[in-house]
C-alpha cells in the first residue's frame, strides 16, 4: 500500500472526491458512524430502501399496475405497516367470535327493551340442564356445543339467585363480528396485492439504495478530511495499492492536485487488500470471519485453504457424502453464489479422503469383493501400530499443523524483529519442530541410535540457550531464565492439549459413520424379503443419510474453523487486527 496526503482548497473538496471516486482505488480514512445531519439523513434513507427490499423479498410478483408513485420504498413500508396493524387486530377478534358462537344471532337493542319492562337476561353454561331448573326458572336453551349447553334465564326481581356462575352478557352477535373479521381479512389481501404490485419496482428501489450509499460513502469521505488554515485548506489521508499508482498519479497531475506520497507503514494502520490465486481466494471469507492481518503480518488464507479443506474432509470422511456436496453445490449455484465453488471444492476433498478412508455412505469399501486389490492397497489401513488408522492420521496431521504454525511464527518474528530479537522463538521451534523431525526419522529407521542421540543433544542445547538465556538480549539474564521457565510451563501444558484437540477430527468422522451405519442397518431390516420393503428401505436410507449429511456438514465447518482459529493462530502468533481495504468507488460493492 502507498500512503497519500491530498492537500486542496476546502471549496474544491467535493469535486476532488468525485474524481477520486471515479478512479475507485483510494481508501479514504473516514468516520465509522454518521457524524452530522447530512450523513444521518442519508443513512436513514438507505435504511428505508433496505427495509423495503427485505419486505419484498418473499413477495410473489403480480401484474404491473402501471402506477408511478413518487417513492416506491416509502409506499412499501407504509403498506407493510398498515398490513401488520390490521393483522394485529384479528387474533382477538377471532377469540371473541369463538366466544359468541354459542349465542348465535341476536339484536343487542332487545336487551335494553327488556330492561325497560323490568326483565333481565342471565347467561349460563353447563354440561347438562337440570330439569328442576326449568320448573323453577324461566329458562331457554340457546345451543349445545362441545358437550356444553348454553342457556339464558329471565328474571324480574333483584333477589334473583341461580346455582351457577353467570357468564358476561354478549355485547354483539356472531354475525356482526364475523363481518368485521371478513372486512379486515379483505383489507389484508388488498395490502398483500399492493405489495405484489410493488414487487415490479424492486430494481428501482435497488438503484436508489445504491445511489444513496454512494452519496453516503462520498459524504463520509468528505467529512473525514482534516480542516486546516481556518477551514480554507482540507487535507485528506488515503491509501491505494502500489500497482494502481500510474492511473491515480495521472488523474492527480491532470487535476493539478497537491499530494504527498509515502510508503505505508504498520503504524499508519493501512487497509489490507488480500492477493491470492483463484483457489485460495475462495477461503478469504473464513479469514475475514476472524480478522484480516495487520500490515506487517502474514496472510493466513493460504494455510486455511489447505488445512480447513483437509479437516473438513476428515470430519465428513465419506466419499458418498462428498459426491452429495458436489451435486448440491452445483445444483444450488444460483442460490449459493460465491459459496458454490467452495462447496464443490470441499465436496471433492471429502470424496478423495472418503476413498482413502474406504467409506461410501457408511459402507466399508474394503468389503466389496469386486473392488480391485490394487485399489484397496492404497486405502488407509484400519489399524496403524495397533491403533485406529484415522485416529493416528488425525494426530499426525495435527502435529504437522502445529509445527507449521511454529515455523511461520519464527519466520514472521525474524522478519519483523530481526534474528537477534527472535532467539527465544527460534529455540522453541528448534526444540519442538526439530524434535518431531528427528523422532520421525528415527522411528522410520533412517538414522541410527548414536546419530539420533547426538542430534538430540545439539538441538536441546541450542534450544535451551535461546529459551532460557537469549530470549531478550536487553534484559537481565536472571529475568530471562525466569521467563524461560514460565514459557516452558505454558508450552508443556498447552502443547499436549493442542495436539489432542485434533482428535475431534477422528471423533466427528467416527460419529457420522456410525450414525450412517445405523440408518443402513434399519433400512436393511425394513427391506426384509423385498417387495414393499424396498419402499421403506429407500425412504429410511435417503432421509437418514440426508439428516446425517446436514449434521456432518455443520460439525465439519465449525470444528476445522476452531482448529485454525485457535490452535494454528495461537502457535503462529497471528493477531488478525487489520482493517479491510475499501476504496472510495462509484460501485459500492467494490
Amino acid at each position: 500500500m502507498t500512503k497519500y496526503d491530498f492537500i486542496l482548497m476546502s471549496g474544491d473538496a467535493d469535486a476532488f472526491l468525485e474524481k477520486l471516486q471515479s478512479v475507485g482505488v483510494v481508501d479514504i480514512t473516514r468516520s465509522l458512524k454518521p457524524i452530522d445531519e447530512e450523513s444521518e439523513k442519508l443513512s436513514a434513507r438507505a435504511e428505508v430502501y433496505r427495509d423495503a427490499l427485505s419486505a419484498l423479498k418473499e413477495v410473489e410478483k403480480a401484474e404491473d399496475p402501471g402506477q408511478k408513485p413518487t417513492d416506491f420504498a416509502v409506499e412499501v413500508m407504509e403498506t407493510v405497516r398498515d398490513k401488520e396493524a390490521i393483522e394485529a387486530q384479528l387474533p382477538q377478534l377471532r377469540k371473541d367470535a369463538d366466544e359468541l358462537v354459542p349465542w348465535g344471532q341476536f339484536d343487542a337493542k332487545s336487551f335494553d327493551r327488556l330492561k325497560e319492562t323490568g326483565l333481565k337476561l342471565h347467561f349460563y353454561k353447563a354440561k347438562a340442564i337440570d330439569p328442576a331448573w326449568k320448573e323453577q326458572y324461566a329458562l331457554s336453551e340457546i345451543s349445545n356445543l362441545g358437550g356444553n349447553s348454553y342457556f339464558v334465564v329471565v328474571s324480574d326481581s333483584d333477589d334473583y339467585d341461580f346455582p351457577l356462575k353467570e357468564l358476561p352478557a354478549p355485547d354483539r352477535d356472531y354475525a356482526a363480528i364475523e363481518k368485521q373479521i371478513a372486512d379486515l381479512e379483505a383489507q389484508v389481501k388488498e395490502k398483500e396485492h399492493r405489495l405484489a404490485q410493488l414487487k415490479w419496482h424492486e430494481p428501482v428501489i435497488q438503484a436508489e439504495l445504491d445511489k444513496t450509499l454512494s452519496k453516503l460513502d462520498l459524504h463520509l469521505a468528505n467529512v473525514a478530511g482534516e480542516k486546516a488554515d481556518e477551514d480554507y485548506i482540507t487535507v485528506f489521508e488515503g491509501f491505494a495499492p502500489a500497482e494502481n499508482e500510474p492511473a491515480l498519479h495521472d488523474m492527480l497531475e491532470k487535476e493539478n492536485i497537491l499530494y504527498l506520497v509515502d510508503k505505508a507503514k504498520a503504524d499508519d494502520n493501512p487497509p489490507i487488500k488480500l492477493k491470492n490465486n483463484k483457489f485460495v481466494s475462495m477461503f478469504e471469507m473464513l479469514t475475514d470471519m476472524y480478522g484480516r492481518p495487520k500490515y506487517d503480518e502474514f496472510d493466513p488464507t493460504v494455510f486455511i485453504s489447505i488445512f480447513f479443506m483437509l479437516f473438513f474432509a476428515f470430519c465428513m470422511g465419506d466419499a458418498g457424502y462428498g459426491l452429495v456436496l458436489i451435486l448440491a453445490s452445483l445444483g444450488l449455484k444460483k442460490v449459493l453464489g460465491k459459496i458454490a465453488p467452495l462447496g464443490v471444492t470441499l465436496g471433492i476433498a471429502t470424496t478423495v479422503v472418503g476413498l482413502l478412508f474406504h467409506t461410501f455412505f457408511s459402507v466399508d469399501m474394503l468389503t466389496w469383493s469386486w473392488l480391485p486389490e490394487g485399489v484397496k492397497r492404497i486405502m488407509l489401513p484400519s489399524k496403524i501400530a495397533g491403533y485406529d488408522g484415522t485416529m493416528v492420521l488425525a494426530l499426525l496431521v495435527g502435529i504437522v499443523h502445529i509445527c507449521l504454525a511454529m515455523i511461520v511464527k519464527t519466520y514472521q518474528s525474524t522478519k519483523v524483529k530481526g534474528f537477534a530479537n527472535s532467539l527465544g522463538t527460534w529455540g522453541w521451534t528448534l526444540l519442538i519442530v526439530g524434535g518431531v523431525i528427528v523422532g520421525g526419522l528415527a522411528l522410520m529407521g533412517v538414522m541410527d541410535k548414536a546419530l539420533t542421540k547426538w542430534i538430540v543433544i545439539v538441538l536441546g542445547s541450542l534450544s535451551a540457550l535461546g529459551i532460557f538465556f537469549l530470549n531478550d538480549l536487553k534484559r537481565n539474564p536472571l529475568l530471562n531464565f525466569g521467563s524461560g521457565l514460565w514459557d516452558t510451563y505454558n508450552t508443556a501444558t498447552g502443547l499436549l492439549g493442542d495436539v489432542l484437540s485434533y482428535l475431534r477430527l477422528y471423533a466427528l468422522g467416527l460419529a457420522g459413520a456410525k450414525l450412517g451405519e445405523a440408518f443402513n442397518a434399519i433400512g436393511v431390516q425394513a427391506l426384509g424379503d423385498g417387495g414393499v420393503g424396498w419402499i421403506w428401505f429407500i425412504l429410511i436410507v435417503v432421509i437418514g443419510h440426508t439428516l446425517n449429511v446436514a449434521m456432518c456438514v455443520l460439525g465439519a465447518f465449525v470444528h476445522p474453523l476452531r482448529l485454525n482459529f485457535l490452535e494454528f493462530f495461537k502457535n503462529s502468533g497471528y493477531e488478525g487486527t487489520g482493517r479491510r481495504y475499501k476504496p472510495l468507488s462509484e460501485n459500492i460493492n467494490n
